[in-house]
């Protein structure tokens, strides 16, 4: 029996996985079971690539997947970005194109899980992590989220609320803890 859903959390990733090591669409389908399967929703910019293996993860395991899209109609959703819709309950327009997206997605979140990924990827993680959202990171996937540990070593400001995992199950286990460690601080 599924919990009720308490937590958004947000999937980035790479769009286009061909820069992302072999396996990486199972990992992101996984850990969208694996937040729906811990009793929450997720969240993805309604894109492809991994973002979309996440959804369709979700979806396996009927839970509820949000997209926000860059697009500002559904029909510039499929005809412009050329983006699906088919394992989303609710799509968010925004019409704020990538750079927009990224900010109202991170920021409706109440965690981010940081896959692969490229610079969009990047971009978000900066958005989650300067708006002090908890993060978490799925190690080993390439891209983005290997350079991530560099990347806060030599920003000098910490690591703050970013955790590590190589295993899905651990990582979204421990990013809930996060999360509610956050809302539980600021009541």
């Amino acid at each position: 029996m599924i919990q009720k859903s308490k937590y958004k959390i947000a999937v980035s990733g790479a769009a286009q996985i061909g820069n992302c090591p072999k396996g990486v669409g199972s990992l992101a389908k996984e850990i969208g079971k694996e937040i729906i399967r811990q009793g929450c929703i997720l969240v993805t910019g309604a894109t492809t690539g991994l973002p979309y293996f996440a959804a369709q993860g979700a979806k396996e395991v009927k839970g509820i997947s949000i997209g926000f899209s860059p697009a500002a109609s559904e029909k510039a959703h499929k005809k412009v970005y050329k983006l699906p819709t088919d394992c989303f309950d609710v799509i968010v327009y925004t019409g704020f194109d990538y750079a927009g997206r990224n900010l109202l997605m991170t920021r409706a979140s109440d965690g981010v899980i940081i896959i692969c990924g490229r610079i969009g990827t990047l971009n978000e993680f900066t958005i989650a992590f300067e708006n002090q959202k908890p993060i978490a990171v799925l190690e080993g996937t390439g891209g983005t989220a290997d350079i991530i540990r560099i990347i806060l070593k030599g920003g000098y400001r910490g690591p703050k609320k970013t955790i590590y995992s190589k295993n899905p199950k651990i990582l979204v286990k421990e990013l809930i803890k996060l999360i509610k460690e956050e809302k539980r601080s600021a009541k």
